[in-house]
C-alpha cells in the first residue's frame, strides 16, 4: 500500500516562530462608549474594541476566550505590492505566509467547536491561503471558496482579464459539529406559491414526487395507483421521495396535484404554512446586487470619515450575509483586522457580541465615530433598515498593557515601572493559566486555576515565617503557587505551595519588550542560520522564546522594587 502524503506550504523562514507574551489588556474609559438608554432588553453592553498589534491582541484573548467564539471574519492585507494609507500591504511573500500563519493558529484556538472562519482575499495570495488553513484547520474542515462580485464595472484598460472577484474562503473548526444556517425567506420566494385549487392550507407549489436515487433499485422502485386511477412510477434513475403510505396519505388528503386539466405528472404540493422560517442554503456565488460591492462599501465608509475614508471596507451587506450563516443573536463574532469597523458595526446591528481588533490610529479616527454611530441610532446606512436597527448597548475601548519586563540602564531585566499591584497579579495570572479573581478578604487569593489551586503575587521577598503562615491558611485541601521577589526558606517544608522568583521564572517565556508583529516587510534572506538556545528545563509555555541575548548570561535578573503590598509583618505578607 502506498504511503499517504501530506501537502504542506514551504517558504523562507517557516520554521521560524515568535514567543508571545500573553499581555493584559487595559480599558480607556474616556473611549469607552454606550448609549444613553436603553432601547431594548437584547442590548448588548461587553463589546470589545481593542487598539493594538493583532498578534499580541489574539494572545491575550486566548486566556480567556479559547474555544469560545461562533464566527470569526478577517480582512487581511491581500499583499498585493500597493502602499495603503492605513498599512503596508505589499509585504513580501514569505513572510506574509509566516504572519498569516502565526494569525490563523491563535484564531483556531479561539473558535468554538461548531465555530467558522470567514476570509476575504483576492487572486494574488487566496490559493496560497488555502493550502495554508487547510494546513492549520485541517483539509477536512474546508468548506468551499465562495465567489464575491466585488466590481460591477469592466476595466477596460485590463491588460489581461477584467478581475471583478474576491474569495471568501469558509473553514470550520470541525465540520462534523458545524453546520451553516440557511438564508432567511424572502417576498421573491413567497410569490412563487399559488393556490389556484383554493385548499384550505393556502398556497402552495408544486415539487417532484421522485429524487436521485440513492440504494438498489429494488429498494427504492415501487408502482402506484393513485385514486382518480393515474398510475405512477419514478422515472429511471431516481426513486420516490415517500413511501407508498405517505403517498396515500397525501393522496386522501388533496395535497397531489395532476395539472389543469387532470393529466399531468403527479406532484406533491408544497405548501408556503408548512415550510420552516428559514430559506434556502447559500450558493457559492455572492452577486453584488445581494452583497453589495465595493464602491458601495466606500460610501459607508465616508460618511463616518470622508476627510480620510479607509481604502478597503467591505460592504455591510457582505457582512450580513456571512453572519446570517455563520451565527445566530447572542453569539461572539471576532474581526482582528477590524479595518473601518463594518464586522462589529454590522454584528452589533444584528444582535451579535463582538471583538474588534485594529492596529493604528484609525481605531479612533475610523471605528470609533463609526461603533459610537451605532449605539446612538444615528447610524441609518448599510444594513440599518433591513435590520430595524435603532440603537443601543455599548463596548469598551481597550489598549495591551506595555511588556511586563522592560530592560534597565543596565541591562537587566525588571518589571515594568507602568506596572501596578493589580496589573503585574492579573499579568502572571494569564501567564501561568490562571483567572484573575483577587479575593477581597484573603491577601493571597489572587486567581485560581481550579477549586482548590490559587496563585499569590508579590514583589515582597518572603521569610521562612511569612511562608509558615501561608501555608497554615492554604490548608491540607489547597495549594497555592506564589510569585514573588525571593524567598529565604527550605521549601520542602511546604508541600502545598509551588514559589517562584519574578522575573527570572518568566524570563524564558516569552519575547519580552516586542510591541509590533504588523505585516511590516522583513528581511529574512541571507541571514545567517544561528544555533537555538537551550530552553529551560522549567518552561513548558509552547510560546517561550530563547533566553535574552548572550552578553546577559550569567547575570541575575533584578526586580523593580514596587509598592505592591504592605510591609511584612510577624504574622506574614499580609
Amino acid at each position: 500500500m502506498a504511503k499517504k502524503t501530506t501537502l504542506e506550504l514551504t517558504w523562507i523562514g517557516k520554521d521560524k516562530r515568535p514567543r508571545l507574551e500573553p499581555r493584559i489588556l487595559l480599558e480607556d474609559p474616556e473611549l469607552s462608549y454606550a448609549a444613553d438608554h436603553r432601547v431594548s432588553e437584547n442590548d448588548i453592553f461587553d463589546n470589545m474594541l481593542i487598539q493594538g498589534d493583532n498578534l499580541l491582541a489574539l494572545k491575550a484573548l486566548e486566556h480567556d476566550f479559547a474555544g469560545k467564539v461562533k464566527c470569526i471574519f478577517i480582512d487581511p492585507p491581500y499583499n498585493t505590492g500597493v502602499a495603503f494609507s492605513q498599512y503596508d500591504d505589499g509585504v513580501e511573500h514569505s513572510i506574509w505566509l509566516s504572519l498569516m500563519r502565526d494569525r490563523l493558529q491563535l484564531l483556531r484556538r479561539l473558535l468554538a467547536r461548531d465555530g467558522s472562519l470567514w476570509i476575504t482575499i483576492d487572486d494574488n495570495e487566496a490559493h496560497y491561503l488555502k493550502v495554508l488553513c487547510d494546513e492549520v484547520f485541517g483539509r477536512f474542515n474546508f468548506v468551499c471558496n465562495a465567489m464575491w462580485q466585488k466590481k460591477y464595472t469592466v476595466a477596460n484598460d485590463a491588460k489581461w482579464l477584467s478581475e471583478n472577484h474576491d474569495h471568501v474562503l469558509v473553514y470550520a473548526a470541525d465540520k462534523v459539529a458545524w453546520r451553516p444556517y440557511r438564508l432567511p425567506r424572502t417576498a421573491e420566494m413567497d410569490k412563487r406559491y399559488r393556490n389556484p385549487d383554493n385548499h384550505p392550507k393556502g398556497p402552495w407549489k408544486a415539487t417532484p414526487l421522485y429524487a436521485k436515487r440513492k440504494g438498489s433499485e429494488r429498494e427504492q422502485a415501487f408502482t402506484y395507483e393513485f385514486q382518480n386511477g393515474v398510475v405512477w412510477t419514478a422515472p429511471p434513475g431516481t426513486s420516490p421521495r415517500f413511501p407508498a403510505e405517505r403517498l396515500r396519505q397525501m393522496d386522501e388528503n388533496d395535497e397531489i396535484w395532476f395539472g389543469v386539466n387532470g393529466n399531468a405528472t403527479p406532484a406533491r404540493k408544497t405548501f408556503l404554512s408548512e415550510l420552516t422560517v428559514e430559506g434556502p442554503p447559500s450558493p457559492t456565488v455572492w452577486l453584488y446586487g445581494d452583497v453589495g460591492h465595493n464602491h458601495e462599501a466606500r460610501d459607508e465608509s465616508k460618511v463616518f470619515n470622508s476627510d480620510d475614508p479607509f481604502a478597503t471596507p467591505k460592504p455591510e451587506r457582505l457582512l450580513k450575509r456571512v453572519l446570517q450563516l455563520a451565527t445566530r443573536p447572542g453569539d461572539l463574532v471576532l474581526d482582528s483586522f477590524l479595518g473601518s469597523g463594518t464586522t462589529a458595526a454590522v454584528a452589533h446591528k444584528m444582535g451579535r457580541r463582538w471583538i474588534g481588533v485594529e492596529l493604528g490610529a484609525h481605531a479612533r479616527t475610523h471605528c470609533l465615530p463609526r461603533l459610537r454611530a451605532v449605539m446612538d441610532g444615528s447610524d441609518g446606512g448599510g444594513v440599518s433598515d433591513k435590520v430595524g436597527w435603532k440603537g443601543g448597548g455599548g463596548f469598551r475601548f481597550y489598549r495591551l498593557a506595555p511588556s511586563l519586563l522592560e530592560e534597565d540602564k543596565w541591562g537587566n531585566w525588571v518589571i515594568n515601572r507602568a506596572y501596578n499591584k493589580e496589573m503585574l497579579a492579573e499579568a502572571m495570572c494569564k501567564i501561568e493559566g490562571f483567572r484573575y479573581e483577587p479575593s477581597p478578604s484573603i491577601f493571597w487569593m489572587h486567581g485560581q486555576s481550579t477549586e482548590t489551586d490559587y496563585i499569590y503575587v508579590t514583589t515582597q521577598t518572603l521569610t521562612h515565617e511569612q511562608l509558615q503562615v501561608i501555608s497554615a491558611e492554604v490548608g491540607d485541601e489547597r495549594t497555592l503557587l506564589i510569585c514573588c521577589s525571593a524567598f529565604r526558606a527550605r521549601l520542602d517544608q511546604f508541600p502545598n505551595l509551588t514559589v517562584k522568583k519574578i522575573p527570572a521564572a518568566v524570563l524564558a517565556r516569552c519575547e519580552w519588550g516586542k510591541d509590533d508583529y504588523s505585516l511590516n516587510v522583513q528581511t529574512v534572506m541571507g541571514e545567517e542560520p544561528q544555533e537555538p538556545e537551550p530552553e529551560p528545563e522549567e518552561s513548558t509555555d509552547d510560546n517561550a522564546l530563547p533566553s535574552p541575548s548572550k552578553k546577559r548570561k550569567g547575570r541575575k535578573p533584578k526586580v523593580q522594587e514596587l509598592p505592591m503590598f504592605p510591609a511584612a509583618s510577624k504574622e506574614g505578607d499580609q
